[in-house]
């Protein structure tokens, strides 16, 4: 366990993701507290008082847990793959396809916090470089003169009998309006991170702020926004921002606990990535995809089924299904549980194949026959730490394996 600098030196501890545990000592308090914040997996030691051991969770990033009237520690947990990696597959968490090549640009960098940060100020500078988007805004407000239409029941029922002031409602052209919003609240997010941010991105930051001065900073709410021709030079950056609040959060759990931190969850990740890759690998196949397409397993409607991915024909019969799993660390092999819940897609589908997608660890590719039932159950592995355009040809190849002739049963 290291330490950083500051008024009185945070504790550091640094763990890898799927890495081993550390053992290390810690008050109670403090234990108790990374324990609580999810953030790590934490138990004291059964023989060594005051031994606390940490191993890693299924998040990467960094976090700094405070208890109130106590101490605080610093967590770092790298990922399994180089940032530049990582930073691809997140890509694909939000359909982002206007920053995918960004990531070459992370090559060697071993921290996700400032290369996030720092791509995330590149993207919203481009987007205002032209100005701030401006639009109308539907404001309902008390005021003293006319301006747009009175709320008639909104003015009898605050103020009855008087002629003012009054309630109105009207359009208004703003930059206040959900796009900057959005990129003014990421920007807070960032900034109020207590550590990791390199000083010069930390400087362009407070500027980008002060550009976006008119636009409403919204705490812990996401302002929503739909794309559209006005904001296409924006829509980079608002997917990043929108990103950047997934991963950047600051939680108060009970027990005076704070948890503060820029977080991914991996299975998450991994999940968003192989599905939109694999729906966009599928484009040109006959059909359509569905992700996340609700289901039910019985005749009464009662068990709903959610499979990551299921490929329809045009007539809107299933043909192929999938499942992104990120647990390929399992020294038995692959999970059963996996293999029943696709069972159970396969037979609530009435498809004969399916497919359970996983990140390559040592468990090897297989095919398994169910007994009595016609159905195959293909178990896959994708390596991840390759080149994307290698990464990308595994997808395409798994997508061709989906959408192959097969047999699908008579209805």
């Amino acid at each position: 366990m290291n330490s950083v600098n500051g008024p009185v030196d945070t504790p550091v501890i640094d763990l890898r993701e799927h890495g081993a545990a550390c053992t290390l000592p810690l008050d109670d308090l403090t234990g108790r507290a990374l324990a609580a914040s999810d953030v790590v997996e934490a138990a004291p030691d059964a023989f060594r008082p005051g031994i606390w051991r940490v191993s890693p969770g299924r998040r990467v990033g960094t976090a700094t847990v405070t208890v109130r009237n106590g101490g605080a520690v610093l967590v770092r947990i790298a990922p399994k793959v180089p940032v530049a990696r990582l930073l691809f597959l997140l890509s694909y968490s939000l359909d982002a396809k206007g920053w995918r090549e960004e990531g070459a640009q992370a090559a060697g960098a071993d921290e996700l916090l400032p290369v996030m940060a720092r791509l995330y100020e590149r993207q919203a500078e481009g987007a205002l470089r032209q100005g701030l988007l401006q639009g109308y805004r539907t404001v309902e407000e008390t005021a003293l003169v006319v301006r747009g239409r009175v709320r008639q029941a909104e003015q009898m029922r605050r103020h009855y009998d008087k002629q003012l002031p009054l309630e109105i409602v009207h359009d208004e052209y703003t930059a206040d309006i959900p796009e900057n919003q959005l990129l003014r609240t990421a920007c807070e997010r960032l900034l109020r991170l207590p550590d990791g941010l390199p000083a010069d991105v930390r400087t362009r930051l407070l500027r980008l702020r002060a550009r976006l001065a008119d636009a409403t900073a919204l705490g812990h709410a996401v302002p929503r926004w739909r794309p559209t021709r006005l904001n296409v030079r924006y829509q980079p950056a608002l997917r990043l921002a929108e990103l950047v609040l997934r991963g950047a959060s600051v939680e108060h759990l009970p027990g005076g606990i704070t948890v503060s931190g820029f977080l991914f969850h991996m299975p998450k990740v991994f999940e968003d990535f192989v599905t939109v890759a694999l729906r966009e690998a599928l484009a040109d196949a006959d059909g359509y995809s569905r992700l996340q397409a609700g289901h039910h397993l019985d005749e009464q409607d009662r068990i709903r089924i959610v499979p990551d991915l299921v490929h329809y024909t045009s007539n809107d019969i299933p043909v192929a299904v999938a499942d992104a799993k990120y647990k390929a660390e399992k020294h038995g092999g692959f999970p059963e549980a996996d293999l029943y819940q696709m069972l159970a897609y396969c037979t609530a589908l009435d498809l004969p194949t399916g497919h359970l997608i996983y990140a390559k660890g040592n468990a090897p590719r297989a095919t398994l026959q169910v007994r009595h039932a016609g159905i195959t159950i293909h178990q896959h592995a994708l390596e991840l730490n390759q080149q994307p355009s290698s990464l990308l040809e595994e997808v395409r190849e798994l997508a061709e394996s989906l959408v192959a002739p097969t047999r699908v049963r008579a209805r």
